[in-house]
Order: structure tokens, then sequence, then C-alpha cells
């Protein structure tokens, strides 16, 4: 007799965890690969991260901390609100998470119920629509148009019909679109008008080629706000983020991380108190970010690659490749293989259109990202129509 699988576990795979795997396995076989497929920053934390964390090992036994995080850590998030973005925030209403991705299912877990209808946009972040749907919601996606630079508007999201929640995230992930603080009080009082619960995803914040991002937190305090020590702070491995949550949220997810989590890490949250002052050395990696950027911009129209997503904000170009291939997959197959340069097809955050277009992420060093950049403008160059 066979045993009941849940359902839970048929959503689509990461596509880039995917990526990565095959990536690593050329590796491993002794064949070079240029990483351009994953999110993550080629440098490591804080050099004041770092030391805080070893200080802190020699003496503490690194117990259990609140299951909402340390207080001191809450106390210094809250207050990074209003050195940034000029908004109070309360630390009662930060809660440190196990990464943004534990925040996201913490935060969709308290403001909805299985049914409801949540609206996220596509092109978009993958994870968003798996673990809603994991979680037995009603994912509405809500297409954006590359030629209107992939911009959520309230006219697209209204005509979505009636939704319980809204994801929005600025900058954006995998188009790296910044929304003006015009078009985000926008989606803001929309949301307000019609009782839409808004996720606003802030996790690349800092990671911008102009005017600072803004937060949903300058225009309202019903928005759950999601961030993380992964991008800007350089700490992927760390597995640390948090929420700024409405206060009726901030028991539900309290109840819901006890039962879950017990707790976020607590060496990371040691060294996250740190992060904060280490300004100066993140900035240098954005200002290597916008290099690696203009490195990419001046190389890839060069062999047939000319249109891509605003790449205002985070560390990705989402290209069009539509001149060389319909099947965005086959072709991030192929540049591997015969290239050795991993990137992540278009499908992963677009299952439709998404045939036609790549993203590459250029978060890696200079020396790194240019490497590819050749080899992959040379593999490119053969492949031109």
């Amino acid at each position: 007799m066979s045993v009941k699988i849940s359902s839970r576990g048929g959503i689509p795979p990461f596509i880039v965890m995917d990526v990565l795997r095959a990536a690593n396995e050329r590796a491993a076989s002794g064949k070079a690969v240029h990483h351009l497929e994953v999110g993550q920053p080629g440098t490591g934390a804080p050099a004041r991260v770092v030391e805080a964390v070893r200080a802190a090992l020699g003496g503490s036994r690194m117990g259990y901390t609140d299951a909402l995080g340390l207080p001191k850590l809450r106390r210094r998030i809250a207050r990074h609100y209003g050195d940034h973005y000029g908004v109070e925030v309360d630390p009662s209403r930060v809660a440190v998470t196990t990464g943004s991705s534990g925040g996201f299912l913490l935060a969709f877990l308290a403001a909805f119920d299985p049914g409801d209808r949540v609206g996220v946009p596509v092109p978009g972040y993958p994870a968003y629509r798996n673990i809603l749907r994991a979680l037995g919601l009603e994912v509405v996606e809500i297409r954006t148009r590359p030629e209107e630079g992939f911009r959520l508007t309230p006219e697209q999201v209204a005509g979505a019909g009636p939704l319980e929640g809204l994801v929005v995230a600025s900058p954006a992930n995998p188009t790296g679109t910044v929304l003006n603080a015009e078009e985000l009080r926008a989606l803001v009082e929309y949301c307000h008008a019609y009782g839409i619960r808004l996720v606003s995803d802030e996790i690349y914040h800092g990671i911008v080629y102009g005017a600072r991002a803004s937060s949903a937190l300058e225009f309202t305090s019903e928005a759950i706000v999601v961030n993380s020590f992964s991008k800007y702070y350089s700490m992927t491995g760390w597995r640390l983020g948090w929420l700024v949550l409405p206060p009726e949220l901030v028991r539900p997810v309290e109840c819901l991380a006890q039962n879950f989590f017990i707790s976020p890490p607590t060496v990371s949250q040691v060294g996250a108190l740190e992060a904060f002052e280490a300004t100066e050395e993140l900035d240098s990696h954005v200002a290597r970010y916008a290099r690696n950027r203009a490195c990419l911009l001046d190389t890839l129209p060069r062999v047939g690659i000319s249109r891509w997503g605003p790449a205002q904000g985070a560390f990705y170009l989402y290209a069009d490749v539509s001149p060389f291939t319909a099947d965005s997959e086959a072709f991030c197959r192929r540049l591997l293989d015969e290239a050795g340069v991993a990137t992540t097809p278009g499908v992963d955050f677009d299952p439709q259109e998404g045939t036609r277009f790549l993203r590459i992420s250029f978060a890696g060093s200079e020396e790194s990202v240019a490497a590819a950049a050749q080899a992959m403008a040379r593999w490119l160059e053969a492949e031109r129509p």
C-alpha cells in the first residue's frame, strides 16, 4: 500500500538553484565555470561583523534568543528606518527572521488564509508564487511590460480583480526596476482604499545606481516590510532577515515564529548588530556592482543583446535574448555546457514570456564578471544569426 505524499512539494523548483548545482558539478569535474547565476555578493560579511562574532564565540554559549530576535538588534533595525528614511518605527514591530525567506513564510501565514488571492508581479522572484501556492493561497500573476520598465501600477493591480494581498518589490528581482516615491505611494494608497494587505520586498535596498529606493513605511504603517542582511550587507549564508509589521500582526508572527523556528540564529544576530556600522565597506561593494553593470552594458550590445530591464537597482540584468532563442532553458544549458557561463533562464521569473529572457547576476568580483562577459560574448558571436 502506498502512503500519502503532500501536494505542497509539487511546486516548481527554484531553477537558479538547479543551475547552481549543474555549475558546481561542472567545476567538480575540473572544467572552468563563470558564475553569473546566483544573486549572491562576491564578498563575505563586513570585517567588523566577523570580528564581533569571533569575540562573542570566546565567551558565549549562544543559546536561544527571543522568538522575534535580540531586543538590541530589533532596536537597531528600528533606528535604521529613522536614519535612512526619516520614519519612526517602534522596535516592538520588528521581527528578526531566519533569512527573508523565513520572513516571507511568517508574513504570508500571519496575513492570509488558504484560498485568499494574492497578487504578485511578473516577472518576479519565483519564491513568492511558490511559497504562496504551497500554503494553499491563490496566486494572481500581474504582468508588467518591458516597454514600461516592468513597473507595477495601480491600474495593473485593478485589472487583477479582488485581492486580499499584493507583493511589491523595489528594487525588483530580476529586472532591477526601482519604483520612485510617487509610484510606490500610489500602490500604497490603492491597497489602503481596497483593503489589500501590501507586502513590500525591500531586500535590495542600498543597492541602487541613482536615487535611493523608498520604503513603504514612508507612506503607511499597514504594510508588511521584508528586508534581509543577505544582499547589501553581504551576509547570505548567515541566514538572517527581518520584518517590520503592522501592530496587529506582531503577536501572530511571534506565535508562528516560536513554533516554526524557536528563534533566529543567535550568532548571526550578534554579527548583524555591527553590519549597520559598516557603511563605508558596504558602499564600496555597491560601487563595484556599478562597474560590473557598466562592463556588461558595454559588452553585450556588441554581440546582439541590447534590450534589458531598467537595472536601476539590485545586481541583475534581465536580458532579452530573443534574437538568439525562444527557449531560455535550453539556451542557458548550452551556454554553460559550451562556454562555461552559468546564467538563469527567464522562465524562473516568468513561466510564459521568460522563454526569451535570461537573468545575469553581476554581484561577483570585477575580474570574474569581466571574464564571464568576455566568455559569453565569444560564444554569442558564434551564435549570431
